[in-house]
């Protein structure tokens, strides 16, 4: 690896930085608010909290503070901060990284705003609201729910867990902080990599109200290693900027350094807007030269195919549920996730932490990014899911880890998509929508069985018996054209669609328990690790003798509550020997 980027610890966006900021985290009031009495006894002048919380941490978990497992409608948080004279003429822009699932945000009384979805980041420039040198009340008042037509993933909607949804998250559950910003900034960069040109393109939305463009230039430079690439300098004559630069140079061998999971390289990229020759925005970020493309049956990174053997991630801690509970947690479980021979993972039913997404860049881990599910179909969900989907596409594009869009899971949300025209065209209008913003990437719809339109096509099959599992892959023709189902009676296509040549990978399989009073996997549970290893390599070399099948993905990496089918505990404790299921993950069989 490669990259001399600037890097901030549990800076909240390691992919667009800029230096003048400040974290929030930590202790807030707090106060339930059962009977929504907040808003119309003007809660947000004064909370009056009646208990603390110790933020990003919600009310569900021990690490907040509270630890109440109970559903709760609607919280409010406070928190006094003071805002240094130092800022000067500077913007205010209170961001928020996640919050579940409706937020509404006063500052010192003053609404600066709201905002609908659990996964996606937002923002609000509260500086008209603001008190510059000198101290100030943000309240935060959350609204949640049980509607299924609400995208919430693996989020339990009754009060108990079952089967494999656990405790709801509710409020606050990432990092919140300031930043401060010149009124007139570069609000956002597009960064698309085109390694067969050897060249980035940076599409550039400037920030703030735009009186005159005169005396306006943008500039980028590029970095590598520290070492210098490329540098422009334009004017700049409209709020949308294009830019585009070759990465082709001498520094090295190899005159463009490519990202690759053996050779994560990465190149910084410096944005400096000036006014009259002046700098007034500095912002650190950094891409990854890489190409994802289809050709045939086969998924190829940088114009060669790769067999991804993934594993899926849930990304739940036992004390601290959805939230990461550090940076160092998460780095853990990306160098857990290499250790046992997988070169990416499936992020299951959750939009992961940026700060994740930064250390798969880093590290060299292949990321699917997968939203949460509703789980009824309807005009309010359809409406819901496609905000934030969008959101999301938008606010992650730039990852270079990320190598494959997930808009749905085993028909989730869409529940009669094998027949219903209604509900297909929606999955196909999500489809055609991603591929109008990122032409880059696969897009898959409807993991795991029923597809309509999708680059790749999924199974998912959790055949306890390799020899079982062998068999009924075998006849692919069969198998792809709809004459048997493959799991739990279901088939691989919707009715009117099938199969167009696409790339094949079991992206759900395994699942392993070992014997336990409580908790429960797929299958017969193991009493050991000699009977957890052999069905391991049994149905992991059934897979990889298939060989239109161009990868897996193996369920999962640590246990979730009461699904105790993880290589590791909850607590990230290895349950049997890692190199031993490292030689068989990653062992070649003639696959790469």
């Amino acid at each position: 690896m490669s990259s001399s980027h600037k890097y901030v610890k549990d800076y909240p966006r390691p992919q667009w930085v800029r230096e003048d900021w400040q974290l929030l985290n930590g202790e807030w009031g707090f106060r339930f608010d059962d009977s929504f009495e907040g808003e119309r006894s003007k809660w947000y002048g004064k909370l009056d909290g009646d208990r603390t919380i110790q933020v990003p941490f919600t009310y569900e978990t021990k690490a907040s503070g509270i630890g109440e497992e109970k559903f709760h409608p609607c919280v409010w948080y406070e928190r006094r901060v003071s805002i240094p004279s130092q800022t000067g003429d500077k913007r205010v822009v209170l961001h928020f990284q996640a919050v579940d699932y409706l937020a509404k945000v006063w500052v010192n009384g003053i609404y600066v705003g709201s905002h609908e979805g659990g996964y996606a980041a937002f923002s609000f420039d509260i500086t008209d609201a603001a008190v510059i040198g000198g101290d100030n009340r943000i309240t935060v008042r959350v609204e949640d729910g049980n509607s299924t037509m609400q995208p919430r993933g693996k989020q339990r909607w009754i009060d108990r867990n079952y089967g494999c949804w656990y405790v709801q998250t509710t409020g606050i559950w990432q990092s919140v902080w300031l930043e401060y910003v010149d009124a007139l900034h570069v609000k956002r960069a597009k960064i698309t990599p085109r390694l067969e040109d050897a060249a980035v393109t940076f599409d550039y939305e400037l920030g703030g109200t735009v009186r005159s463009f005169e005396g306006l230039t943008l500039q980028t430079i590029i970095r590598f290693n520290g070492e210098l690439i490329r540098s422009t300098e334009t004017n700049v004559d409209r709020a949308f900027l294009k830019v585009e630069l070759s990465v082709m140079n001498d520094v090295g061998e190899w005159k463009v350094h490519a990202w690759h999971p053996n050779s994560p390289n990465l190149y910084d990229a410096e944005v400096v807007l000036k006014k009259d020759g002046r700098p007034v925005d500095t912002v650190y970020t950094y891409f990854g030269m890489r190409r994802i493309a289809i050709k045939g049956s086969n998924i190829l990174l940088n114009n060669h195919p790769i067999y991804q053997r993934l594993l899926l991630d849930q990304g739940y801690w036992e004390e601290s549920h959805l939230t990461p509970p550090s940076e160092e947690a998460i780095i853990e479980d990306i160098e857990k996730t290499l250790a046992l021979g997988f070169n990416g993972v499936r992020k299951h039913q959750k939009v992961e932490d940026p700060r994740y997404l930064y250390w798969a860049d880093r590290k060299g881990l292949l990321v699917w990014s997968e939203i949460a599910a509703t789980y009824e179909f309807g005009d309010d969900a359809v409406q819901r899911f496609t905000k934030e989907w969008m959101e999301v596409v938008q606010q992650h594009y730039n990852h270079p880890s990320i190598v494959t869009w997930v808009a749905f899971n085993e028909s989730w949300g869409i529940g009669n998509v094998s027949r219903d025209r209604k509900t297909q065209a929606f999955t196909e209008s999500i489809y055609h929508w991603t591929k109008s913003f990122d032409q880059m990437r696969p897009v898959l719809v409807n993991d795991g069985w029923e597809h309509t339109i999708s680059d790749i096509v999924t199974l998912h099959d959790y055949e306890e018996l390799g020899s079982a599992l062998e068999a009924r892959y075998k006849d692919k023709d069969k198998l792809l054209g709809n004459d048997v189902a493959h799991d739990r009676h279901r088939f691989p296509f919707a009715e009117g669609y099938g199969y167009r040549g696409q790339p094949v990978m079991i992206t759900e399989y395994g699942g392993i328990a070992f014997k336990s009073e409580d908790g429960w996997g797929y299958g017969n549970q193991v009493k050991n690790e000699e009977e957890f290893l052999k069905r391991y390599e049994s149905i992991t070399q059934a897979i990889k003798s298939l060989d239109y099948v161009c990868g897996f993905c193996y369920t999962q990496l640590t246990d979730v509550q009461q699904e105790v089918n993880g290589l590791l505990t909850i607590k990230r404790e290895p349950k049997l020997d890692m190199e031993k299921i490292k030689r068989i993950t990653a062992d070649r069989a003639g696959r790469n």
